[in-house]
């Protein structure tokens, strides 16, 4: 995506519906609609529009008046389908055909949590990458079979349609969206100023419900993952951390999956992933440096994993995103 010039308003069309949930309707009014008085800060024109316009219910037992109808689609570079109805039922027809319209002008189309039904519905999201929220999952997988589900992550970037998970994640995946379009500076703002973190590693699976004993592991784990992530930088055998945590290898990698929703090796690679991240966003080190801090040795190692994760590499990464 090619970002817009900072002087240029951009129109976000956020779709409201009878009955939605405040929060999901809430999160991208959060992230794109606050006042930025910063020089040079993108400036976003939110419009909360819904097929009927007018006093919507909520699901928190209170209403909301929404002033837009969906006219608003129509001049909008950014369209969020924030949420949907929990029994998923068919979104109106003139929804659809304003999503359809608005994907085939070019506007980069959203579906949060259960809004990434209304997209399929509309066959936005046949032949590609999509999440939902984890407990709708098969369900979605059942009704649109066309769709390259991933349950497992947090959010899904495929160019001009985006997807995410449930409730928070499409925090995530709205910062994401702010930063690719305005960088990593203008994104790590909105962040500090809804107290959440600028990009989290990690997927659903981190999320879903686990036994009560999880919780036990995750404390018991948590002085290794944080001597694990100020460590980086060296190699790690899978038997050294076992003996670390006073386990059994086939317990510890166990419960380290219990815990955390991954293996050891990938939650060690996202880990060393997100700090080449930020020495790429924040320093002006050579990749070879960052390379070898992050653990990964050499910068061939680090560009092979990188453009893996991010489909760019860490060169590209930096000049998109560097606040150096």
């Amino acid at each position: 995506m090619t970002a817009p010039a900072a002087s240029a308003a951009e129109t976000v069309a956020v779709v409201a519906f009878d009955g939605i949930s405040p929060f999901h309707l809430s999160v991208p009014c959060m992230v794109f609609g606050e006042d930025r008085t910063e020089a040079g800060a993108p400036r976003f024109r939110v419009q909360v529009c819904a097929p009927a316009p007018g006093e919507l219910r909520t699901n928190a037992g209170f209403s909301l008046v929404v002033p837009h109808g969906l006219e608003a689609i129509r001049r909008a570079r950014i369209v969020v389908v924030p949420s949907w109805r929990d029994d998923c039922s068919a979104a109106p027809p003139e929804l659809i055909r304003a999503l359809q319209a608005a994907h085939r002008r070019g506007a980069i189309v959203v579906g949060l949590c259960l809004g990434a039904f209304v997209l399929a519905e509309a066959g936005l999201l046949d032949g590609r990458p999509a999440t939902t929220h984890w407990k709708l999952a098969p369900a979605f997988a059942k009704q649109y079979p066309k769709v390259k589900l991933q349950p497992e992550v947090l959010y899904v970037d495929d160019g001009n349609v985006l997807t995410s998970a449930g409730t928070a994640a499409g925090i995530d995946c709205c910062l994401h969206l702010l930063r690719v379009r305005h960088g990593a500076e203008t994104a790590n703002r909105a962040a500090r100023r809804m107290v959440v973190a600028p990009h989290r590693q990690g997927g659903q699976a981190q999320y879903i419900e686990q036994p009560v004993p999880a919780t036990a592991e995750r404390d018991r784990l948590a002085p290794l993952l944080e001597w694990l992530g100020r460590h980086l930088d060296k190699p790690h055998e899978l038997d050294d951390l076992a003996r670390r945590a006073l386990m059994s290898r086939r317990n510890f990698t166990r419960r380290f999956r219990e815990s955390t929703g991954t293996t050891v090796g990938q939650w060690v690679q996202n880990q060393r992933l997100a700090l080449a991240q930020r020495l790429l966003e924040t320093t002006d080190h050579p990749v070879e440096r960052i390379a070898t801090g992050a653990g990964f040795g050499s910068a061939v190692s680090l560009r092979k994993h990188f453009v893996s994760a991010f489909k760019v590499s860490p060169t590209a990464y930096r000049q998109q995103f560097s606040r150096a």
